[in-house]
């Protein structure tokens, strides 16, 4: 098999190999992205830091469950001897989990007269979706829509808090948002089901430029291509967390058919 076993978002990349395919992805978006926007614009890389928290708690049920560190820490124990009425005595010395700064890898397009920012696309990930991250990424968020910058957001992760809008969200998996600085306060939202493929989806200019398409579907199937996620991830396991509803955990089951190993022969 080459390539994800899904027709859209995998949703087993949602583990461990996130962070590596967030920054794969910010790549290829600008990749694809860079010959539509010359010779007037260029899409840039950026790479800024979100506070994220430790992850206390696993066993509470919280908009927190099911991420994976953006920022690898490993656990160390030390043996330290002490003394107790003149017996030594073994303490064992741990870890305190600290906030740690979690780098983020976004695209910028900017024109190429003046440099300014024209628009933002933003992957959100584990870091700023959560705790402190979530409201130091909204922070600044507010701060780009005071701005002339559209602002692209791309959630790919069933876990972890939502953009704030105004009335409920529908039902899905992921979502995408599109701000244009000449619609705010309006934002265009593109609800994606766990079955559904990505869509193409529009990244605004400096009027009177028109839109240029950005095929998310391809920028995804591209990651894969280069690297072989498929050959990374554990398909015998369950997906990661937050558990599937039953329908698409059915569903999940089906699309995984083709990827297991066919039985050997009888001899």
């Amino acid at each position: 098999m080459a390539g994800s076993p899904f027709p859209g978002m995998d949703p087993y990349l949602e583990g461990e190999m996130w962070q590596e395919f967030h920054d794969r992805l910010a790549n290829q978006i600008s990749a694809q992205l860079m010959p539509l926007l010359q010779p007037k614009y260029v899409a840039l890389l950026s790479k800024y830091f979100v506070t994220q928290e430790p992850l206390l708690g696993i066993g509470a049920k919280s908009d927190d469950q099911g991420f994976y560190p953006d920022v690898h820490v490993s656990q160390v124990k030390e043996v330290v001897a002490t003394y107790s009425a003149g017996t030594p005595v073994e303490a064992i010395e741990m870890i305190t989990p600290m906030p740690a700064k979690a780098p983020i890898l976004s695209v910028e397009i900017r024109d190429v007269a003046k440099r300014r920012l024209v628009t933002a696309i933003e992957i959100l990930s584990s870091a700023n979706k959560r705790g402190r991250g979530f409201k130091e990424y909204i922070k600044k968020r507010i701060a780009l829509f005071k701005t002339r910058t559209h602002l692209l957001e791309i959630d790919l992760l069933r876990a972890g808090k939502r953009i704030p809008l105004l009335g409920d969200l529908p039902p899905a998996s992921y979502y995408l948002y599109l701000s244009r600085f000449t619609r705010r306060p309006r934002t265009q939202v593109w609800p994606v089901q766990l079955r559904d493929c990505l869509p193409t989806i529009p990244v605004p200019l400096l009027p009177p430029d028109p839109d240029v398409a950005l095929d998310l579907q391809a920028a995804v199937n591209a990651c894969f291509a280069l690297v072989g996620y498929e050959r990374l991830l554990d398909y015998t396991a369950p997906p990661p967390p937050p558990d599937l509803s039953p329908e698409d955990a059915a569903w999940v089951k089906t699309q995984l058919v083709r990827v297991q190993p066919a039985p050997l022969p009888a001899t």
